[in-house]
């Protein structure tokens, strides 16, 4: 029978690379108090140290949540842009039309 596969949040992910780095605990009784494997810790870990060397920090909740907000915001204005576009078009044909039709 196989196992299913669990997926973490990236919180509980740094989480629990805060707790290997904060008490200086060892990656294998880390992992064995949360039920991790000891490996996808350590490569957890390694992620982490590899991010702050290169000079990328956490992202905050509410920086976040501001990406969300600008996303959602940005997503709405590509919508609002696409339909003035169309709406555009078809002004555009329909007042070419009108003029063929008085000249007629």
């Amino acid at each position: 029978m196989a196992r299913s596969r669990r997926d973490f949040t990236p919180e509980c992910k740094d989480e629990a690379v805060k707790l290997v780095i904060t008490t200086g605990r060892a990656v294998a009784t880390v992992a064995r108090e949360l039920g991790v494997n000891e490996a996808t810790l350590g490569r957890w870990v390694s992620a982490f140290m590899a991010r702050n060397e290169t000079g990328q920090t956490e992202v905050t909740e509410s920086k976040r949540a501001e990406l969300l907000r600008l996303r959602k915001e940005n997503a709405d204005l590509k919508m609002d842009r696409a339909f003035l576009k169309k709406a555009s078009i078809f002004f555009a044909q329909e007042a070419s039309d009108t003029s063929v039709l008085r000249s007629n």
